[in-house]
Formats: C-alpha cells, structure tokens, sequence
C-alpha cells in the first residue's frame, strides 16, 4: 500500500492554508459588496453535463477529466471546472423567473494534467457567474469585481488586465473560415497539438504556447476585422465603462476561447512575476450567452459571464496576509491545577479567546518553551499555591514580564486587552 500523496495533490499547512483561507475570505467578501450569493455545486457531476458544454473534442473532455462509472453504471465526473454545474443548477431548479442571478463560488476542481509551477491535478478557483444580464453593464460588473479582490490582496500592481472581443456568432464564423484558409497551407509547420485542433478548433491554435505556432500565429486574420457593429459597439462600450472606472486594460487580438459559447468580451488578469513562470494568468473570465442555451439543448437564451480564478496561482503573489492569532498558554502545575486549568481554557473559550493547554508535564521550563513554540501572547501560571489563594501569574511574553492576579479577574483582563486591540 502507498502513503504517499497523490501525483499532482498538495496537503495545505500552516503558511500555505492561511494563505488559501485569506484569498477564499478576501473574494467571498468583494463579491459579497456587488451582491454575489454563494452557492456550492457538487464535486461529482454527471458525465454529460461536461461533454456537452465543453465539446467532446475538446482537451479537457478528451484527455483531463477524471471519469468513471458507478456502482449503476452512470458515467460520472469529477468536475474539471465549476461554470458547468452552475448552468445545471439553473435548469434544473427552473430559475428563469428569478433572473438576473449573481453566484459566487470556491472549491475544488480536477484535471488530469502535467503537473507543474501552479497547476496541479486537484486545484483549488474562486470565481462568479452573473445570469442574465445582456448588457456591457455585466461585463464591466463582473471586471471591476476583479480589481476589487485584487486590491483587497495587495496584488493588483503585480497584474495586467488584457481584454479581446471575439464578436457574436457572426463574426466568429466569418474569422474562422478566414483562418482555415490562412492556416491550412501551413499545417506541417504547426505543433502536434495545433494540428489536431485545426480539424476540431482552429480559434484554439492562437492560444497557442508552442513556439513554433507563436511564429505563425503573428501573421493569422484578426478577430478585429471581422466584427460586425454589434460586436463594435459592444466592446466600446466595455471599454469605455472600464475607462470611467479608472481601470487599465491591454487589448489582446490573440486572446480567444475556443468554446462555441462564448462571445464578445474575454478577459485575463496576468501576471509577469518571476515565480509564474508559463503559467501567468491568475484570473480567466469571459462572457458566455449560449451555455445554457446548448446545455438544455432549448428553450429561451439566459446571458451569462463570469470569471474563475485560480488560488494556487494567487499564492504566488500573496505578501501580507493574517497569521494565525496568537493564543493565550495556560501552565498549571500540579493536579489541582491542571483541573482548574479546564474550567478556566472553558471559560476563556467560550468568550472567543484562543487557548493553548499544553499537555500535563511537570517541569515548568518545559511548558513554558512549548508555550514559546506556540507563539503565544500571554502565560498563565499557578500551582498549587496560587490555587489555593486563587490567583493566577500572567506573563507577556514578549516583555517577560509578570504580575499577580486574582483569578475572578483573568476574563476581564483578557476582555480589556481584545477591547484595545479593536
């Protein structure tokens, strides 16, 4: 039997929990501002839900989901992304008559890939879903969101925001056809991968991060030129909201999603820190109007975009974040103590102060490194004598300094310092 972790998984500890919670709490709160209500899918989802949405030619269905089938021989899924189960969720509880719709979420998704620098087979996203709303309004919305969690973090310096419009079905048609006929005579230059993607989806090879395609790539039919004044006048006026807001973008003509569902704006937050290395984008987002429409396979069309961000990658950036509060170390010393110091850790406990109980030794330096070890603020110290004249020695131990008091007193000297501490 193996006890080792699984290839592409990570246990979180210590720095890299406390720093995955602050990113979870720092987006639950920005997205709690533009009024995003939190909603949690499940990890497993039928098969079908993913296939559908992301083509069955598509990598993540071809080569990255985790599929198998259960006890009743139903295909089932680990969930490669959240977006997916969002959309099924809104179909199946039947929620057209409560549009619009604001879902936040975070949690876990799958994929079977390389692992490597910020992408492992189990990571971790925050994102939103925005249902119903038609207009540039959603788009610049969902953006600002963004910039606010960034800010919040501390890192939006350490990001791009780069933006595209990849035009309604119209546009897209008319780029692709112009981009078979561009690509095709250039089929053996190209990598493996793109090769194969020119028969399933072509919009994907400008994605590319092969070197080889990046040299073709440069010269290929630009979205731009083929947008109709629709697209035009949506991306405009994008742009201009994100203008108003004082928000810097780069346009970027190569920034595509290969997904028939998307349309109009597509976004990405990069970052060019050193310890991104390939994997710089941190936040992927786009507008998504025909998912749930090719989903249901019927029914009226629900305008949608939306954003996920990936945490593992944010980690990266993070600088300054809480650390775990210090506790207060309780000492007792002798069996009588060590009773009162239950009542007492109770007491403290219940009033939302962090209590540190060290296990039952009788050397005194011994607790007191542990409480060390543990960071801890304040040490409370009795024995039996100071049970019997129930007081307790409160030590700071940073100054190292130490005073008698009475124990009815220790919840209220606690209760003062969390006061001047607010």
């Amino acid at each position: 039997m193996s006890l080792k972790r699984v290839r592409g998984t990570e246990d979180l500890k210590e720095e890299s929990q406390l720093k995955h919670n602050f990113i979870v709490e720092t987006a639950r709160e920005a997205a709690r501002r533009f009024y995003f209500q939190e909603i949690s899918t499940p990890i497993l989802e039928f098969t079908e839900i993913f296939s559908r949405t992301l083509g069955v030619e598509s990598d993540i269905v071809n080569k990255e989901m985790f599929t198998f089938k259960d006890r009743n021989q139903e295909e089932i899924t680990l969930r490669p992304e959240v977006t997916a189960g969002v959309a099924r969720h809104f179909i199946t509880e039947k929620l057209h008559q409560h549009l619009p719709l604001r879902f936040f979420y975070q949690g876990p998704s799958f994929r079977y890939e390389r692992p490597q620098k910020g992408r492992l087979r189990q990571f971790h996203q925050v994102g939103i879903e925005l249902l119903g709303e038609p207009s540039p309004r959603g788009d610049i919305e969902c953006i600002s969101l963004a910039c606010l969690f960034f800010q919040k973090l501390g890192i939006e310096k350490e990001l791009t925001l780069e933006i595209n419009s990849i035009g309604d079905l119209e546009s897209r048609t008319q780029h692709r056809e112009a981009l078979l006929s561009y690509l095709k005579p250039l089929k053996n230059k190209l990598s493996e991968d793109s090769q194969r993607r020119l028969k399933t989806n072509p919009l994907r090879i400008l994605d590319s991060k092969e070197e080889q395609d990046k040299e073709l790539i440069q010269s290929a039919p630009s979205i731009q030129d083929f947008l109709n004044k629709r697209s035009k006048t949506f991306f405009e006026d994008v742009l201009k909201g994100l203008d108003a807001l004082n928000i810097p973008w780069k346009q970027n003509s190569l920034l595509v999603r290969g997904l028939d569902y998307y349309n109009h704006c597509v976004f990405e937050f990069k970052s060019s820190h050193e310890k991104m290395g390939s994997q710089n984008t941190v936040l992927a987002g786009g507008r998504y109007d025909r998912l749930i429409e090719i989903m249901a396979g019927e029914g009226e069309r629900v305008y949608g975009v939306g954003w996920g961000a990936g945490i593992e990658r944010i980690r990266f950036l993070i600088q300054d974040y809480p650390s775990f509060p210090r506790p207060i170390a309780l000492v007792p010393l002798g069996e009588e103590a060590e009773n009162l110091a239950l009542k007492l850790a109770w007491q403290l406990r219940q009033e939302g102060l962090i209590v540190f109980h060290p296990r039952a030794m009788s050397n005194l330096s011994k607790k007191m490194k542990r409480a060390s070890q543990m960071r801890a603020k304040y040490a409370l110290i009795f024995g039996p004598e100071e049970v019997k004249n129930e007081t307790l020695s409160i030590k700071n131990m940073d100054t190292q300094t130490q005073k008698p008091i009475p124990v009815s007193q220790a919840l209220s000297f606690f209760k003062e310092k969390l006061s001047d501490k607010a």
